[in-house]
């Protein structure tokens, strides 16, 4: 009985794995019947529109070549029109004059006829009045006629080659593809913001730019926004609000073309970081509204503060970027970095438990400067934190009086070139507060 209780157990056991296998593989076949279903409708959905995009096109164009071809008879009828009212005014008053000449003639004839035929009595008299009329009359002038070689000959030169240029262009005008040349490859985000990569999908298309545009998803009524326009591959969105889905897009301009390619597919990215923030009431500077700009102004001058960011909003992994919009004077104890805590009261981050740049390109870890230096930071430079963990020292015999250490990676770049060095800090950390400092006013500086 135990035998067959054991059996039964088995056989229910196995009955169970098969029953949620078979839901797991019903699942899983619904899953690829609606990504058949998606696919079915991209491919009709993007086919219909590029049926109506080809015939609206064609459409318009064929009006627009018809009313340029109306325009251009209408403009060559009227010249014509002018030359023949030109030329044959000239005509007509050569036609007066001689019909003029020719009743003066007949009026003469019938005068002279009469003149013949009356009595002798009359003769006299009557062939005198006509005599001195003929003289007057000039029977000897006569209007000139103009030769047929000397009056226009109106023709039209009409040059077939139009037809076969026009028919050429024609066979090569527009182009019906499978596939956008390029597709957004990776969305990244990062705080406030998604760092967009995208990669060409056609080789055989050169391109000369390429062209982001993003849009908040699911809004009716938003509008894509451009972005970026440019040769990099990738983008950094910024002013993204955190926890919402945005739409991006990418399409390319081919060399030597004004026309930009087929968009790519939509891609759907978030951030879940919150954008990073100077700390607001620090004096010596002003934030923008987004607080994400501040500028050293002239209220401390001489003085130096350090503006840290709103909270420890830079996590290892990530890349942490200052964009120098505007420059002031150079100090050395000016600086751009990280640091554990925000300590209040300091005049740099070139102390303990930080690393920085200052603005003449000396590095600073732990308030000592290292012997690499980077360029000197001037307007739009770019200085950039990378920082990965690297391990955790135990605690040994020979340490027990200073405790565990935490080493990170650090790399800090700017104008091309960047120095790597491990930073050694008191404590484990997963995030870290930034800052700047500028003994002289003039500096903006926007992070993120």
């Amino acid at each position: 009985m135990d035998g067959d209780a054991g059996t039964v157990d088995l056989l229910l056991q196995e009955a169970k794995e098969s029953i949620e296998a078979a839901q797991n593989y019903r699942s899983e076949l619904q899953q690829r019947l609606h990504g058949l279903n998606q696919a079915r409708k991209q491919i009709r959905g993007s086919s219909g529109q590029a049926r109506e995009a080809l015939k609206r096109h064609f459409t318009e164009l064929q009006a627009a070549a018809g009313r340029l071809l109306s325009e251009r008879l209408a403009g060559l009828l009227a010249e014509v029109d002018a030359i023949e009212a030109d030329s044959i005014k000239p005509l007509d008053d050569c036609q007066s004059l001689i019909e003029h000449g020719v009743g003066q003639a007949d009026e003469l004839l019938r005068e002279g006829e009469a003149a013949l035929r009356c009595g002798l009595g009359e003769k006299e008299d009557k062939l005198g009045s006509f005599t001195k009329k003929a003289l007057h009359i000039q029977l000897d002038s006569l209007p000139e006629v103009p030769a047929l070689v000397d009056v226009p000959c109106v023709s039209a030169q009409l040059d077939d080659s139009l037809l076969s240029l026009l028919r050429d262009r024609v066979s090569r005008h527009g182009c019906v593809s499978s596939h956008p040349p390029v597709q957004i490859e990776e969305l990244q985000e990062r705080p406030g913001s998604v760092l967009v990569r995208w990669c060409k999908v056609d080789e055989d298309f050169a391109a000369a730019d390429y062209r982001l545009q993003y849009r908040r998803s699911g809004s009716g009524g938003s509008q894509y926004e451009d972005a970026y326009i440019g040769r990099d591959c990738e983008f950094l969105v910024l002013h993204l609000d955190p926890h919402t889905d945005y739409l991006f897009r990418v399409c390319a301009r081919g060399e030597g073309r004004t026309e930009w390619s087929p968009w790519s597919i939509p891609q759907t990215g978030y951030t879940t970081l919150a954008a990073h923030e100077w700390r607001s009431g620090t004096e010596g500077y002003i934030l923008s509204s987004r607080k994400n700009i501040a500028l050293r102004n002239d209220s401390s001058q001489g003085r130096s503060t350090v503006l840290y960011s709103n909270a420890p909003t830079y996590f290892c992994g990530q890349t942490l970027t200052f964009k120098i919009s505007a420059a002031g004077q150079l100090s050395r104890l000016d600086s751009l970095g990280v640091c554990i805590d925000a300590q209040s009261g300091e005049e740099s981050l070139q102390r303990d438990q930080a690393v920085c740049i200052s603005t003449n390109g000396a590095v600073f870890v732990n308030g000592k400067e290292m012997t690499n230096q980077l360029p000197a930071i001037t307007v739009g430079s770019a200085v950039t934190f990378d920082m990965e963990v690297v391990n955790l020292l135990p605690i040994s015999n020979n340490n027990l009086s200073e405790g565990g250490h935490f080493k990170l990676r650090v790399t800090i770049g700017s104008g091309n070139r960047e120095v790597v060095f491990d930073w050694l800090v008191d404590q484990a950390v997963d995030c870290l507060f930034f800052g700047c400092s500028f003994v002289h006013s003039g500096w903006k500086v926007l992070v993120f």
